[in-house]
């Protein structure tokens, strides 16, 4: 089977890129489970139900997301309503859930979601916290397990990576909005990139306006973050996973840029 997994998607601009390319990925690449991460989705920061279901109507399966899940309050009846959009698992007592699983008749495909803690919010402990997921009832038996790592430092990531090797297909890193070139199967057969990057603006500091982001860094003043407006790529990457086994075969990374 494959799978494809993108990278966070950013505002108004990252949801027509992706309405505009995620058909035409799946069809070529002959897609079965698409998952997305859209955590940044709504212009301003965060993710509301109308960014949530342009997402699913451009052909997402399900949706991940990150360390602005909560940012717009609009959408927490949503991510209790909606079983196919994850926060991640490692949050206590917050709205929605964080994993799902897809059933595609002759096998299950689970998703987790989980929150990386360094640089990040102290959430519980998420090597503890997919271990737990792991052993619930429904996504045990699952053959086809895929974790969204939303984490900021690589090194939590290539750890998680390398924890799971073996017991789930695919590990993929988000939040940075930077593509890694490190894409591999690890060696007991978990198909594993660093960070899959963005679907967002192209002349922009991962996702924002350029002059904004550099203004901050230089005055350290609080200031509001505007999403660039303009070309877009996307950030992904296939997984060729055999679903009697769980094991994947293969990782392509895929990176779309508008002309």
């Amino acid at each position: 089977m494959k799978v494809l997994m993108v990278g966070d998607v950013v505002g108004t601009s990252g949801l027509n890129f992706l309405r505009r390319e995620l058909p035409k990925l799946k069809q070529t690449y002959k897609v079965d489970v698409c998952v997305v991460n859209g955590e940044n989705a709504a212009d301003g920061n965060g993710i509301t139900a109308v960014a949530a279901e342009h997402i699913f109507t451009s052909g997402a399966d399900v949706i991940t997301t990150g360390n602005h899940a909560f940012r717009r309050r609009e959408a927490y009846s949503y991510f209790d309503d909606c079983a196919s959009i994850l926060r991640p698992l490692n949050y206590r007592s917050a709205p929605g859930r964080g994993f799902c699983v897809i059933d595609k008749g002759s096998y299950s495909v689970g998703v987790i979601n989980a929150q990386g803690t360094m640089y990040l919010d102290p959430l519980d402990n998420p090597f503890f916290a997919v271990d737990n997921a792991l052993q619930d009832s429904v996504l045990s038996k699952c053959s086809v397990i895929l974790v969204d790592f939303h984490a900021e430092a690589t090194s939590e990531k290539k750890a998680l990576g390398f924890y799971l090797d073996g017991r789930v297909s695919a590990v993929v890193g988000t939040h940075t909005h930077v593509q890694t070139s490190d894409e591999c199967v690890l060696s007991s057969g978990t198909g594993y990139i660093t960070d899959l990057g963005m679907t967002g603006p192209l002349d922009s500091v991962l996702g924002v306006t350029p002059s904004i982001v550099i203004n901050k860094f230089k005055y350290n003043m609080p200031t509001r973050f505007d999403w660039k407006q303009g070309k877009c790529e996307l950030g992904a990457c296939l997984f060729d996973i055999d679903p009697s086994t769980g094991k994947c075969l293969s990782v392509s990374r895929i990176l779309v840029k508008e002309e």
